[in-house]
């Protein structure tokens, strides 16, 4: 993968952002990322084939057949194949590997990859609405009003039984604390401007149910996001075509896929067991265990989600992901530095655009390009892992990348 680009993640938090005010619509956001990458690798002629994620613009901007707007994005795309993938939350990985997998097809060399969404376009209670489609919907009657705070509140509330609250509470709060800071690194990020000193303290602010949900407070929760992302998966040839020099991109080395039942609940609350089994699967794919990964970008809708992803990661036992994040371990400056431009909390999260914005963030990382926002990055840990999840653990994809310099 080569020449990554993130329009700004835009929503309550930044200060351009403001209700009453004309904001790009899906086009412009298009526009933006995908010329972004076209500039970077030598323009559109460069281009085979090309693959757009969306979640659900057909119900928050009344617009499907997205694949249409790649001769928009520039003149030079008409008439190449394109597509549009979806897959809830998990959407921007999967068009990565729909891209990955037309170049080991050999049917592309290279594959123009767009992720966008724009959801700051109805009020938040209709979005939960819309949002929900991302689940089971035939739940929906019975669920939270907040669907997914709901459904991911009760994933706290079981783990607070099971392990502890005051714990696993902190490590809730240090998660939120370190997704600001990091976002305040990067430009883009849609907590780029938040000045609040005492993060942690803010963090640790009593759920309340009559006005949220049972077990989170609104800090523990992503925005609603507008934004793109884009990237070029390329082959070997594809890299020379476009003039860009290895050390400059990053190999993909292995991927998993794994998907759960979007009609059950959780066996166990508790255990993400579909990112487990994505990880597991992009690990062995890889040829690598997880101690050889510098730094990974997860998908930390909720606050809970990143404990355990801690663990599905085999970082921590299960029940000891709060004690891995209190000890500064996923921290920028720990032994496993994870979302180091903020996350889906700190970033934002466009849904459809986040499995491509973390796949720009470990591009960046491993060859140096991340700015402010750069982490040191082992020569013997070479590695950077990206795991994208769908609904409630439902559709996941995994993938792990190696810096190109001599690889």
């Amino acid at each position: 993968m080569v020449a990554g680009y993130n329009t700004i993640s835009m929503g309550t938090g930044r200060k351009e952002f403001s209700p009453k005010k004309e904001r790009p619509g899906l086009e412009e956001y298009l526009k933006e990322a995908g010329q972004g990458t076209l500039k970077m690798i030598g323009g559109a002629g460069n281009v085979d084939e090309c693959v757009v994620g969306n979640f659900i613009a057909s119900r928050f901007n009344k617009q499907a057949n997205l694949a249409g707007f790649f001769p928009f994005i520039d003149e030079g795309l008409k008439g190449k194949p394109a597509i549009r993938v979806e897959g809830a939350c998990g959407t921007g990985a999967l068009a990565l590997v729909t891209g990955i997998r037309s170049v080991l097809a050999e049917t592309a060399e290279v594959v123009l990859v767009v992720g966008v969404e724009v959801q700051n376009t109805v009020k938040a209670m209709y979005g939960a609405d819309i949002l929900a489609a991302a689940g089971w919907f035939k739940d929906r009657k019975e669920g939270h009003a907040y669907f997914f705070p709901g459904q991911f509140s009760d994933r706290a509330g079981a783990y607070f039984e099971k392990f502890g609250r005051d714990k696993t509470r902190k490590a809730l709060a240090r998660w939120y604390k370190n997704a600001i800071e990091n976002a305040r690194l990067c430009p883009t990020a849609q907590e780029f401007h938040n000045t609040t000193k005492d993060l942690e303290a803010l963090a640790m602010a009593e759920p309340n149910p009559r006005g949220f949900v049972d077990y989170l407070n609104v800090f523990d929760c992503s925005k609603v996001s507008d934004g793109a992302s884009a990237i070029a998966v390329v082959s070997e040839e594809g890299l020379k075509r476009t003039g860009i020099p290895k050390e400059q991109a990053v190999e993909i080395i292995g991927f998993g896929q794994a998907e759960g039942d979007i009609t059950k609940k959780p066996d166990d609350p508790t255990v993400l067991d579909t990112s487990r089994q994505a990880v597991k699967n992009a690990l062995e794919s890889a040829g690598i265990t997880i101690d050889k990964v510098a730094t990974a970008e997860i998908h930390d809708c909720f606050t809970i989600a990143g404990v355990l992803a801690v663990e599905a990661l085999g970082l921590a036992e299960h029940g000891k992901g709060p004690d891995y994040i209190l000890e500064g371990n996923t921290a920028r400056d720990g032994k496993f530095p994870i979302n180091t431009t903020g996350g889906l909390i700190g970033w934002g999260h466009p849904t459809g655009a986040t499995g491509i914005h973390q796949a720009v963030t470990i591009l960046e990382q491993l060859t140096g390009k991340a700015g402010d926002a750069q982490i040191p990055i082992p020569a013997d840990r070479p590695y950077g892992l990206t795991l994208n999840m769908g609904g409630n653990d439902k559709t996941l994809v995994s993938i792990v990348y190696k810096r190109g310099k001599n690889s």
